[in-house]
Formats: C-alpha cells, sequence, structure tokens
C-alpha cells in the first residue's frame, strides 16, 4: 500500500512537516517493500489553494493514507474525497511514522485539524 508522509526533507529519516499543503516535501512510501519516492512541493508556496492541489497530487498518485502533522479543511476534503485517509498528530522522522501506520498506531481523523487561516500561516 502507498502512504504519504509530508516531511522537511527528501528521506527517511527527514523529520515529519507538520503541515500538509505547504510541507517541504511529500515522501510517498510502500508500506509493503519500503521504497519511496520523495516529491519537492510545488505548492509550498502558493497563494491559496495549496491543501486542495497537494490532495490532487495524492490522488493522482493513488496514495491510500496522508500522515501529517495538521489538515485543513480544503485538504480534508479533497483527501475525502478522494478516498485517501488522513492521519494527523504524526511527529518523529518519516520511518517512524510509516512504522506507527503500520502498526495500527495512527489512527484517521475525522476531520480538519486547523482552520483555514492556520493552514495558510496566517
Amino acid at each position: 500500500m502507498k502512504i504519504c508522509v509530508t516531511a522537511q526533507g527528501d528521506n527517511l529519516d527527514a523529520p515529519v512537516d507538520p503541515r500538509f499543503g505547504r510541507c517541504q516535501y511529500f515522501v510517498i512510501v510502500d508500506t509493503d517493500t519500503i521504497e519511496f519516492e520523495a516529491i519537492k512541493n510545488p505548492n509550498i508556496d502558493a497563494s491559496g489553494g495549496a491543501g486542495i492541489q497537494s490532495g490532487q497530487i495524492m490522488a493522482d498518485r493513488q496514495v491510500k493514507a496522508v500522515v501529517t502533522g495538521n489538515v485543513g479543511p480544503n485538504a480534508f476534503e479533497t483527501l475525502n474525497a478522494a478516498g485517501i485517509s488522513v492521519i494527523t498528530g504524526a511527529s518523529g522522522n518519516v520511518r517512524q511514522a510509516m512504522e506507527k501506520y503500520k502498526k495500527g498506531e495512527l489512527k484517521p481523523t475525522q476531520g480538519p485539524t486547523t482552520g483555514a487561516m492556520m493552514a495558510h500561516g496566517k
């Protein structure tokens, strides 16, 4: 299964980025093989719509779950509509977050964890 962990770097040892829409990298990991792909987030400096655009990247990559720190309402709706589970409250590095997810220690959230203004860093 492919999951995405938001990260501050481009590898499994990078710290989890607490933001989804404006994270530095999306690290997409195959939880069976531990093969991964790091994608520099093209929406990090977007003036608006970063959560929606980032959510579309996840849908295009056929990710089944997003593991991050927080998610705003627009990103949550986009991911939810695509059938992608959203797991918030992740910390540590990408590898640790992925392992916690695989063990079932991280549970999907039922709604956004930040307001629209906080998601924009204001």
